[in-house]
């Protein structure tokens, strides 16, 4: 199943699970989650694995998914559904949140503090123990079968007093915290993501840890692992080992010339 609608939201299944190496209970926490009916929360920095986790238990659990990248401009109505105008009829149109409901799907909210406010109005009813969607516009109430899961996730790191989950609407949820892998681990996952050797990859992984090491100080946020999989992934292409770090690192990092001059002696302080 592929499923996208204008406003960028989009639905896909899959059977082969995608590639994730576990780093503790957490598959195990999410299928209890799941067999329990209960929402699930991901905490954690960009590019830490919080997407494809839910990708993969979504594969390995055989379930339907919808993803929905959450924005400013994401209202309740792009989530439930809306009427629409097509010929000559106003047609109601399931927005991803009806058609995980109806189907059973696991609906996953990336980046969830980023959409509107009204948004978590519409989650509360799915995430207590009556674990239903009202549609005021059509006068249903659409109750969530066993196969229904809601997850969502955010990066704690880019919170503010605007953009941050209410306290009553966070205690609804079981939650999992992500952080970046160690260093053996993350060899082992950009190296199968890549394509590229494990003893080549080891000094790309190095680098990205000496990059995590700014945060808060040169740099906003730190290098992610799926960055490093990109620069690898050049790499492995036949890129030269300081372009690739230049467009996969370097250059997505920062804008400010100082700090890129201070991350390339960082980046010959690694490599030589």
């Amino acid at each position: 199943m592929d499923v996208a609608s204008p406003s960028g939201l989009t639905g896909e299944g899959g059977h082969d699970a995608p590639f994730y190496l576990p780093l503790g209970e957490e598959r195990a926490v999410f299928e209890a989650a799941f067999r329990n009916r209960l929402p699930l929360l991901l905490k954690g920095p960009t590019g830490c694995g919080k997407t494809r986790f839910v990708n993969h238990m979504a594969s390995r659990l055989g379930r339907p998914i919808y993803t929905v990248a959450c924005h400013d401009d994401l209202s309740a109505a792009d989530l439930v559904g809306r009427y629409l105008l097509k010929g000559d009829e106003t047609l109601w149109i399931d927005g991803p949140l009806t058609r995980a409901v109806r189907q059973g799907a696991i609906c996953y909210l990336d980046e969830v503090v980023e959409a509107r406010k009204d948004v978590s109005v519409v989650l509360h009813p799915l995430t207590d123990d009556r674990r239903i969607l009202p549609i005021d516009r059509t006068g249903e109430t659409l109750e969530a079968p066993p196969g229904f899961m809601l997850v969502v996730s955010y990066n704690p790191g880019y919170q503010n007093i605007l953009k941050t989950l209410k306290p009553s609407t966070r205690q609804r949820f079981l939650a999992l915290e992500f952080d970046f892998p160690p260093e053996a681990a993350e060899i082992e996952i950009v190296a199968a993501e890549s394509g590229l050797s494990p003893d080549r990859v080891a000094p790309l992984v190095r680098l990205g840890g000496k990059l995590r090491a700014l945060k808060g100080q040169d740099l906003e946020e730190g290098v992610s692992t799926r960055l490093l999989v990109y620069a690898a992934t050049l790499i492995r292409d036949g890129m030269a080992i300081e372009r690739a770090i230049e467009v996969a690192l370097i250059q997505p990092l920062s804008d400010d010339d100082e700090v890129k001059r201070g991350l390339r002696d960082l980046v010959v302080a690694v490599y030589g």
